[in-house]
């Protein structure tokens, strides 16, 4: 019997690393994909010359299932996606998208009309529109 000699590789490890951390996800979190379920809306956020924009993509929620509020200068964007409910005689091979709880926050970048705020869904975006406080926008000053 002859023994034959390998070169070792680092890559050639890789893909039974990635096995072995398949196997401590799936022992800590149950069988899947290793995705995690929790997840938060894509958002952008825009400055026009009278309004903050935000936009934020939710598809596959109702508009009663979001909440909008706006706490000093801080806007708070929460709501529930809801998973299908399960039905009897029917087995799921994946689920990949994610479903439960979400809040988004953050500090605006300048004050707004709270009272004049407008907020709109359509095709699984949602569109505030925040007005800036009448100090936070540009003045043009006439050179005397």
């Amino acid at each position: 019997m002859s023994a034959s000699l390998v070169r070792w590789s680092p890559f050639r490890a890789m893909p039974s690393l990635q096995d072995e951390i398949d196997c401590l996800i799936e022992s800590a979190f149950g069988p899947g994909d290793g995705r995690s379920t929790v997840w938060s809306p894509a958002l952008d956020i825009e400055e026009t010359k009278d309004n903050i924009v935000v936009r934020a993509e939710i598809p596959g929620m109702k508009k009663e299932d979001i909440k909008v509020s706006l706490d000093g200068d801080v806007l708070i964007i929460s709501g529930e996606r809801k998973h299908d409910a399960e039905e009897k005689g029917r087995t799921l091979h994946r689920v990949e998208r994610a479903f439960g709880r979400f809040v988004r926050s953050f500090t605006l970048p300048y004050n707004v009309k709270a009272d004049k705020v407008a907020a709109a869904y359509k095709d699984g975006v949602l569109e505030l529109t925040l007005p800036k406080a009448d100090e936070a926008k540009a003045r043009e000053i006439a050179i005397q």
